[in-house]
C-alpha cells in the first residue's frame, strides 16, 4: 500500500477500494469494459464464467493479457467445483463433483483431484477457485446446492472439504469454502430470492457450521458468504453477506478466521432486488467483507465501486477498514505467489493439461462413485436385445449450471456394449409431445433405461417415470444423472443407479455397470426414502 499513499486522497481511496472488487466480463479476451475497470478503477480481481472460456490456449492468453493490463497482481477466479459446476470442460481434466466424490468416501482421492485441478488452473493463469462447496445438503428440496455438496453428514463434508482445500492450495491456487454459514438447508435459490434458515444456534453449530469451523482450523485462504438470512445470529432480516454479526462476530471472532472474506455475487436477486447492488456493496464492506463480487454487469460494477468510494470519502466507512481488507488481499497473493510476471509460452504446457495420468485419476474416482440404490434382478442388461434410452438435456441456462450439449450421453456410452441402442433426447422439462413420444416409442422395447435429471423438479419427467413404472413385462432401470433424490420422485422404481452428474466420465462408468462389466461401489451420501446415508 506504500505506493498508494503518494496519491491525493480521492485517488488513494479509489485505488484501495478497487482492489476490493472482483468483476466479470462477457468475452474470451479482455474487452473495453474490463480493461476500463482494471485501468481506471484498479480492480483487484476477475471472475471467469463459461462465456470467457475458449480453448485452453485462449484462456491462458486472456489471463496473461489481464495481468499485463493491471498495476497490481490480479486474483483470477473461477467456479471449477467439478461435475455439474465447472466453467472449463475442454482441454483440462474435469473431476467428478462433490456428491460423486462423497459417494467414493475416498478422501485421498479428493485431495489428489483438487491438486490436479488446481495445477491445471494455475497453468492457465487462474489462481483462485471458488471451491470447495462445503454446504451440508440435508434438504432434498434444495434447488441450488444438491450435488454440489459432499452429502448430508457434517463430518463427511468436513473431511472431504479439508482434503480438497489442501489439494488446491498445495497446487498454488487459493481455495474458497462456501457458502458461509451454510446454504444446504434451503428450499429457495438465492440467485432468485432471499432464503431464510431458521434453526437455533445449537443446531447450526452441530450441522452447518461444523465443516467451516474444522476447515478454517486446518487453514483455508478464503470464505465465501451466503445470501441467506440466519435469525439465530442476526436479528435484522438481512443476509449473512451484509451482517457484521455474522462476518465480524461469528466468522472473525468466534471461528477466528483471518483470511479473505469474499461475497457471493451482489447481482443475485437476493441482493440486487432487495437492498440494491450499490448499497449492498457498502453494507458488505461495513460488515467485514474483503472482496466484493459483482460478476456480470458493467453499470452495476461501477455503481458498487462508486458507492463504496463515496462512503469512504464521506467517513461512513473508515479508511482503516479498507486498509484491513487490502492487506489481507496482498497477503493472500503473496502466500500463493501471485504476480504479474509474463508467463512462459503456451507450448511449454504441452502434456501438462488433461494428461493420461490425470484422466485416469478422474475416471477411477467416477467409477468409484456410481451407487446402486436397488435392483430386483434386472441388471445387467442383455447385450443382444435392443435398449431404449431416455436422455433429458439441459437447454436453459442457470447462473450456476450452464446449458451444455453433452456429446457423450448414456445411450452413446452404452453403444460400446449393447448391440442396438435407441436413444430419445428430451428437454429436462419435456413438452407434452415429448412425453407422449417417449411413452409410445418405448412400448416396443423390453429393456428401457430412463435417465433422470432433477426429476423432483420436473413434472414431465415424473409423468414419464409413472408411465414406465406402471408397465409389466419390461426391464426398467432408472439412472439418476444428477440429484439422487430422483429415486423418490415416483413409487415403483425397482432398479436405480445414482451417478450424481451427467458428465461423460459418469455416463461411461454407469454404462459399464449396466452392461455388467463393473460393480457399483459408491456409498450413498444422503438419505433417500428407505435408504439411509451410508448404504452401498
Amino acid at each position: 500500500m506504500g505506493m498508494v499513499e503518494a496519491f491525493d486522497t480521492n485517488e488513494r481511496i479509489r485505488r484501495k477500494v478497487g482492489q476490493m472488487f472482483m468483476c466479470g466480463f462477457m468475452d474470451t479476451a479482455p474487452n473495453r469494459d474490463i480493461l476500463k475497470l482494471i485501468r481506471e478503477y484498479h480492480i483487484g480481481g476477475i471472475i471467469y464464467f463459461r462465456r470467457n472460456i475458449g480453448t485452453a490456449e485462449e484462456v491462458y492468453k486472456c489471463s496473461a493479457a489481464l495481468q499485463q493490463a493491471a498495476g497490481e497482481p490480479l486474483l483470477i477466479a473461477i467456479d471449477q467445483e467439478g461435475g455439474m459446476v465447472a466453467r472449463i470442460e475442454e482441454g483440462v481434466t474435469l473431476m467428478p463433483g462433490n456428491m460423486a466424490l462423497g459417494a467414493t468416501r475416498n478422501t485421498a482421492g479428493v485431495r489428489q483431484a483438487a491438486y490436479i485441478c488446481g495445477t491445471e488452473l494455475r497453468h492457465l493463469g487462474i489462481n483462485m477457485n471458488f471451491a470447495p462447496c462445503v454446504d451440508v445438503n440435508n434438504n432434498p428440496a434444495n434447488p441450488v446446492i444438491g450435488v454440489r455438496s459432499y452429502g448430508e453428514s457434517p463430518t463427511l463434508v468436513s473431511e472431504m472439504g479439508t482434503a480438497a482445500v489442501e489439494g488446491y492450495q498445495e497446487a498454488g491456487v487459493a481455495a474458497t469454502i462456501k457458502h458461509f454459514p451454510g446454504h444446504g438447508d434451503t428450499d429457495t435459490d438465492s440467485h432468485l430470492a432471499l432464503p431464510i434458515i431458521g434453526h437455533n444456534r445449537q443446531r447450526l453449530e452441530e450441522v452447518e457450521l461444523l465443516p467451516f469451523r474444522q476447515i478454517i482450523e486446518s487453514g483455508v485462504d478464503a470464505v465465501m458468504t451466503a445470501h441467506v438470512i440466519f435469525p439465530a445470529y442476526e436479528e435484522e432480516a438481512i443476509p449473512a453477506t451484509l451482517s457484521s454479526n455474522i462476518l465480524g462476530g461469528l466468522l472473525r471472532k468466534e471461528l477466528s478466521f483471518g483470511g479473505v472474506i469474499v461475497t457471493d455475487c451482489l447481482e443475485m436477486n437476493a441482493i440486487s432486488q432487495t437492498v440494491g447492488v450499490g448499497p449492498g456493496a457498502v453494507q458488505a464492506v461495513k460488515a467485514g467483507a474483503d472482496l466484493i463480487l459483482v460478476s456480470h454487469t458493467y453499470n452495476w460494477q461501477v455503481e458498487a465501486m462508486e458507492a463504496v468510494i463515496e462512503a469512504v470519502l464521506q467517513g461512513e466507512i473508515p479508511e482503516e477498514r479498507i486498509d484491513e481488507s487490502v492487506q489481507r488481499l496482498v497477503q493472500l497473493k503473496e502466500r500463493r505467489g501471485i504476480t504479474r510476471a509474463a508467463p512462459k509460452p503456451f507450448a511449454a504446457l504441452q502434456g501438462k493439461l488433461a494428461s493420461r495420468t490425470s484422466m485416469d485419476v478422474a475416471e477411477a474416482l467416477s467409477e468409484q462413485s456410481i451407487t446402486l440404490l436397488c435392483d430386483d434382478g434386472q441388471l445387467p442388461l442383455t447385450a443382444d436385445e435392443p435398449v431404449y434410452v431416455v436422455w433429458p438435456e439441459v437447454r436453459t441456462n442457470h447462473e450456476v449450471i450452464e446449458a451444455l450439449h453433452e456429446e457423450v450421453t448414456l445411450g452413446k456410452a452404452l453403444e460400446l456394449y449393447i448391440r442396438e441402442v435407441n436413444e430419445q433426447v428430451i428437454d429436462v422439462d419435456p413438452s407434452e409431445a415429448e412425453i407422449m413420444q417417449v411413452l409410445e416409442e418405448s412400448k416396443s422395447f423390453s429393456q428401457v433405461v430412463a435417465v433422470t435429471y432433477n426429476a423432483d423438479f420436473s413434472p414431465g419427467q415424473r409423468r414419464i417415470l409413472q408411465g414406465l413404472t406402471a408397465r409389466s413385462g419390461i426391464r426398467l432401470i432408472v439412472v439418476a444423472a444428477r440429484n439422487p433424490y430422483d429415486y423418490t420422485a415416483v413409487s415403483g422404481i425397482r432398479t436405480c443407479l445414482a451417478c450424481y452428474e451427467n458428465k461423460p466420465l459418469a455416463m461411461r462408468a454407469a454404462s459399464k455397470v449396466l452392461a455388467g462389466l463393473n460393480a457399483a461401489p459408491g456409498i450413498l451420501p444422503v438419505t433417500l426414502g428407505e435408504f439411509t446415508s451410508g448404504i452401498g
